[in-house]
């Protein structure tokens, strides 16, 4: 009998074996691993193309503002797109003739390139030189036009800088490239992101184009989400020392009437010692306003050698309201 239960016990666990191991075929089957396409390395996720469009905006903006009021017109920037193509299609897209500059990506060394259509040179060096930004005909730009549109670009260059600051990415103007230059800066297959502008003035309108290898920008972009991502907590102590800080705020303040109409005559009438009157309930109270927002109510006092406002209603909040006169 007792045999007999060992080779059923045995019998048993055989097939609790083959059990297991069909199991463990079967997630193993689950877990098969994916197949990687190579094609797709160095991709920008989507997450970071709306991070990519935040900078960008305030780059437009910034640029709008600061070159407009340094050239006295107006100067509007629009983002037109952000696209992820190869070197080779962004090549196909440039213009002849054309303004492209490399600059420098700090810290990651690489470099991008800045391209600034020269429909938009003639108004800009014709406005430096003391016209009304007249539009000329597409050409060549001379030494002389060429200094003074670079340092219309080392201002662009520097409103990138203010616009991805943050991300800890810094852009430096290296020179001006030509077509022969452009076409070896980068290989054809590497992957980049075009970013286009649009430019208006009143005399033309172009286009300026950012370049730049998504391959170095991952990094850069990667800890952009993150940040954006991350909750932002202040600890205790920066609370109450922002609390401290405010509280040693000053704000103007005045107890006046509340909003009331008087005839224009009467006013024109007031002569020292006349009374006017106003029409307004014997017992109404007067505004406290703290700011130029209505505080609360509240009567006029005396605290020693100081006027004061006792307060007789709670707080409000009125930014509607009359100011102070």
């Amino acid at each position: 009998m007792a045999g007999e239960m060992r080779q059923n016990d045995a019998e048993t666990l055989i097939a609790n074996a083959g059990g297991s191991r069909s199991s463990a075929t079967n997630s193993i089957a689950e877990e098969a691993p994916e197949l990687y396409n190579f094609s797709r390395a160095g991709q920008i996720s989507q997450e970071q193309m709306r991070a990519i469009g935040t900078v960008n905006d305030l780059f437009a903006r910034n640029l709008m503002h600061t070159v407009g009021a340094w050239l006295r017109t107006q100067f509007g920037v629009k983002l037109a797109s952000a696209k992820q193509m190869t070197y080779a299609e962004f090549l196909t897209r440039l213009k002849e003739p054309t303004y492209v500059c490399s600059i420098r990506m700090e810290p990651l060394g690489a470099l991008g390139l800045l391209e600034l259509e020269l429909s938009l040179a003639s108004p800009i060096v014709d406005l430096l030189l003391g016209g009304i930004g007249r539009a000329g005909t597409l050409r060549e730009l001379t030494d002389i036009e060429e200094a003074i549109l670079t340092s219309v670009v080392e201002m662009i260059v520097r409103e990138l800088n203010v616009a991805w600051q943050p991300v800890g990415l810094g852009f430096t103007y290296e020179k001006r490239e030509t077509a022969a230059q452009v076409a070896r800066m980068m290989p054809s297959s590497e992957k980049t992101m075009c970013v286009s502008f649009e430019v208006h003035m009143p005399e033309a309108q172009g286009s300026l184009n950012l370049c730049l290898p998504t391959v170095v920008l991952n990094a850069i972009l990667r800890q952009l989400v993150a940040d954006r991502e991350r909750p932002r907590r202040r600890s205790e102590e920066a609370e109450v020392r922002v609390r401290e800080l405010l509280g040693e705020a000053c704000f103007g303040a005045v107890l006046q009437f509340p909003p009331l109409r008087l005839r224009a005559r009467e006013l024109a009438d007031i002569v020292p010692g006349t009374i006017l009157r106003l029409p307004l309930p014997r017992h109404s109270a007067a505004e406290l306003r703290v700011g130029g927002i209505a505080f609360g109510r509240a009567r006029p006092v005396r605290m020693g050698e100081h006027r004061g406002a006792q307060m007789q209603t709670e707080r409000i909040t009125d930014p509607d309201g009359p100011q102070s006169i």
